[in-house]
């Protein structure tokens, strides 16, 4: 029989371009939480490397200012390698308060960035890690794209954990990926705070029959250094990211509401039974399912730009002049 136990949503912004202080935040918000019973934690989209919201990185159509190429410098600078010695402090944070930590993060691989979600078990280790598939708008320009090798649900004592970012959650047939995958806590980091995100949150606990937590930021000009120009303005106290983090129960009950006044730690009791009774009368991968009319096809292979196969280094640029030339 699963137990009952306490899940959180963190609402909070990071400390921007500071990642060091931002991880000492996370530590200190993950402490306060599990000082309150929370098990699970989950915390927003791009918490660690922020979410520098008004800025547009110099670019207009066929142009890229020197300033907006700083400003990446800088993004780039304060994202995470993994592993790395900021992915093995998030671990310790985990284990050192002995919950499932869900964190979004902006990881950087070479000289790419994405927006990525990880979790860690309470005995530190990374057991997930889920790269946004599809950025949207100007996210496209700072972050690349995920492939289906980090759609994943984790199996814990808890319940199967997932993660879907943003307006990835506006996505059918991930959406479909993840429920066929059994996920039970669906984790939804994000940055949307508008109205109509708590109905798309409560639309997927009953469409998945489970439950969902999502963590949004709430984020000021404040909590920005001071060369930091949103297009918002420079008031220390505008608002650009106004929280608006939920817990919805598999059957669309609220049980964790908006609130849009500032930073916050927000908990519910989980009781996985309720996940059983929703599967009672709908499941849409299963008996509520009709295969035979619709079927999807999830392609899970990690995409590389380059590959070398046969165990042989790669060529010399005159090596592979001359192999062209033979090839003729």
């Amino acid at each position: 029989m699963p137990r009952n136990f306490k899940a959180a949503v963190v609402q909070a912004a990071p400390v921007l371009f500071d990642t060091s202080r931002t991880i000492a935040k996370a530590a200190d918000l993950a402490r306060e939480a599990a000082g309150l019973g929370a098990e699970l934690v989950v915390f927003p989209e791009a918490f660690v490397g922020g979410y520098p919201k008004g800025l547009d990185f110099g670019a207009r159509l066929g142009m890229r200012s020197a300033e907006g190429r700083e400003d990446f410098r800088r993004y780039h600078a304060s994202a995470i390698e993994l592993p790395g010695p900021e992915a093995a402090r998030l671990g310790e944070i985990a284990r050192d308060n002995g919950i499932h930590l869900v964190i979004g993060v902006i990881e950087r691989d070479g000289g790419t960035l994405y927006c990525s979600a990880l979790t860690y078990d309470p005995a530190g280790r990374l057991i997930s890690k889920h790269r946004k598939l599809m950025p949207t708008a100007l996210e496209r320009l700072v972050w690349g794209f995920g492939d289906g090798s980090t759609i994943g649900v984790a199996d814990t004592p808890l319940g199967r954990i997932g993660s879907v970012i943003c307006w990835e959650n506006y996505m059918p047939m991930l959406r479909m990926a993840m429920y066929a995958q059994g996920i039970e806590l669906y984790c939804a980091p994000t940055v949307d705070d508008r109205d109509t995100w708590l109905p798309t949150m409560r639309t997927i606990a009953l469409e998945g029959r489970c439950f969902v937590l999502s963590a949004c930021q709430y984020f000021t000009r404040g909590d920005g250094p001071p060369d930091y120009s949103p297009i918002q303005g420079d008031a220390p106290d505008t608002v650009l990211i106004r929280g608006g983090s939920c817990i919805v129960d598999p059957l669309g009950n609220v049980l964790v509401e908006p609130d849009f006044s500032g930073e916050a730690i927000k908990l519910a009791e989980i009781d996985r039974r309720a996940i059983a009774r929703g599967k009672y009368d709908l499941d849409v991968v299963g008996h509520y399912a009709r295969p035979d009319i619709f079927r999807l096809s999830i392609d899970t292979r990690p995409r590389h730009a380059v590959a070398f196969g046969g165990g042989t280094a790669p060529l010399s640029g005159e090596e592979a002049q001359e192999d062209l030339a033979c090839s003729d």
